[in-house]
């Protein structure tokens, strides 16, 4: 099957689907796209500079403190 025509299935498929599904498709499809863009060497050093004065403040979490957020998910 080609790729037309599994695009064209999937979408056919989509009309069956309830609410919870069609929300975590979205999940992935919205992730998919993020991680698929770039920002600028300009944002990426911004990113690193706020993230570096972030810990220097203390700023952070550990990670046992991280592992006891997780378990909350």
């Amino acid at each position: 099957m080609d790729l037309e025509a599994r695009k064209y299935e999937f979408i056919q498929k989509l009309f069956d689907v309830d609410e919870k599904v069609l929300q975590k498709l979205e999940t992935v499809l919205n992730k998919e796209s993020k991680e698929t863009q770039r920002i600028s060497l300009k944002q990426y050093n911004k990113e690193i500079d706020e993230a570096i004065e972030d810990v220097e403040n203390g700023n952070f979490n550990t990670q046992e403190e991280a592992k006891k957020i997780a378990e909350k998910w």
